[in-house]
C-alpha cells in the first residue's frame, strides 16, 4: 500500500478522533452548564428560605419589643392611649415595613439566582453548539486533506502509466 494511503487513512483517523472528542466535550459542557443551573436554582429556594426566617425572626423581635412596651405602660399607670398607643402602633409600622424590605430583598435575590440559571444554560447551548460545529469543521479538514493526498497519489500513478 503506498504511503500517501496510509497518510490518508491517518488523517482520516485523526479527525475522527478530534470530531468525537468535540462531540464529548459538548455534551459535558451542556452537562455542566445543567449542573451550574441546577445549584443557582437551589441558591433561589436557600435565599427564599433564609429571607422567611430573617422575616420571622424580625416579628419575634417586634413581639418581644412590644410585649415590653405594654408591659412599662402598665407598670407606670398609664391607659394605653396617646403617646403610648403611638408608639406600639410606631412599632407595629415600622416592623411591617421592615418585613417588606426583607421580602423585596428576597424576590430580588431568588430573581438574580434563577437569571443566573437561565444565562447559565445558555451559555451552556452555546458552547456545546460551538464545540460541535468545531468537531464537523475538523471532521471536513480532515476528510478534505484525505482525500487530496488519495487524489495526488491517483494522479501520481496515472501519471506514471501515461510515461510508460
Amino acid at each position: 500500500m503506498a504511503p500517501q494511503y496510509l497518510a490518508a487513512a491517518a488523517v482520516g483517523a485523526s479527525g475522527l478522533l478530534s470530531f468525537k472528542g468535540s462531540q464529548a466535550a459538548a455534551k459535558a459542557a451542556r452537562q455542566t452548564a445543567e449542573y451550574n443551573a441546577k445549584v443557582a436554582e437551589q441558591e433561589a429556594v436557600l435565599l427564599a428560605r433564609t429571607k422567611r426566617d430573617e422575616e420571622r425572626q424580625l416579628r419575634r423581635q417586634s413581639e418581644r419589643l412590644i410585649g415590653q412596651q405594654r408591659v412599662a405602660t402598665a407598670a407606670s399607670g398609664i391607659t394605653m392611649s396617646g403617646s403610648p398607643l403611638q408608639a406600639l402602633a410606631d412599632t407595629y409600622f415600622a416592623t411591617e415595613k421592615d418585613a417588606l424590605r426583607i421580602q423585596y430583598a428576597s424576590e430580588v435575590e431568588q430573581t438574580r439566582a434563577m437569571a443566573d440559571a437561565t444565562l447559565t444554560r445558555a451559555e451552556g447551548r452555546a458552547r456545546s453548539s460551538a464545540l460541535k460545529t468545531q468537531g464537523y469543521a475538523s471532521l471536513l479538514e480532515s476528510a478534505s486533506k484525505a482525500a487530496t493526498l488519495i487524489w495526488d497519489e491517483i494522479c501520481h500513478e496515472y501519471h506514471y502509466i501515461i510515461k510508460d
